[in-house]
């Protein structure tokens, strides 16, 4: 299941709402022992333009339905404290499942990751660089500790990554993607977050 956080072009203040959104719904995941993966993010001034997740679990479906839609946030601009907005919008989008690649498909390889995180990073080839033979699309995960975790990650990566290099060809998912980053509806809120702390009203 693939979930995707957009500001959908909305301002700086809807990026932040994503970024508190997300940590949110990461902890209502972890509640219900749903595996999270974080795809792809993108990060504003701010907070997150976007963020694409894979979901995995028993309660993956339940949690899918009670976040998909539009959040609201209430709350008087922490960077335009005289502005009159106080209503921020945030989309979340569930994108249909991809088809399965076999790992025969994949050749992996595994690298020292590289950045913060001591002994455990510099030691250790955690990192995966996953390439799809046929088409020569790459990506490169590092953000977990273990090298199995970020290679299942890589996985899911290029599997979206392939979707999107069909679908371009075929106008289909491409076209979908691209619209939920640009519509999103106001009012009609799935769930309410209010003020400064990102209360949750509903």
């Amino acid at each position: 299941m693939l979930l995707q956080f957009s500001a959908a072009q909305g301002p700086e203040e809807c990026c932040i709402a994503v970024e508190k959104a997300l940590a949110c719904f990461l902890q209502e995941a972890k509640s219900l022992h749903v595996t999270i993966g974080v795809l792809e993010s993108f990060p504003s001034k701010h907070g997150l333009k976007s963020a694409l997740l894979s979901l995995d679990g028993e309660h993956a479906e339940q949690l899918l339905q009670a976040w998909c839609g539009t959040l609201q946030w209430q709350c008087q601009s922490p960077l335009r404290p005289r502005h009159k907005r106080k209503n921020w919008f945030v989309s979340v989008t569930h994108f249909s499942p991809i088809q399965p690649i076999e790992d025969s498909e994949i050749e992996f390889e595994f690298t020292k990751a590289q950045g913060a995180g001591g002994q455990h990073v510099n030691k250790t080839a955690s990192a995966v660089r996953a390439k799809h033979v046929t088409t020569g699309i790459t990506v490169k995960v590092q953000s977990e500790r273990s090298q199995h975790a970020n290679k299942k990650l890589a996985k899911q990566l290029i599997q979206w990554k392939l979707n999107e290099y069909h679908s371009q060809q075929l106008n289909a998912l491409d076209k979908q993607r691209h619209h939920s980053h640009y519509q999103i509806e106001r009012g009609n809120a799935t769930i309410i977050f209010e003020g400064k702390e990102f209360k949750r009203l509903i």
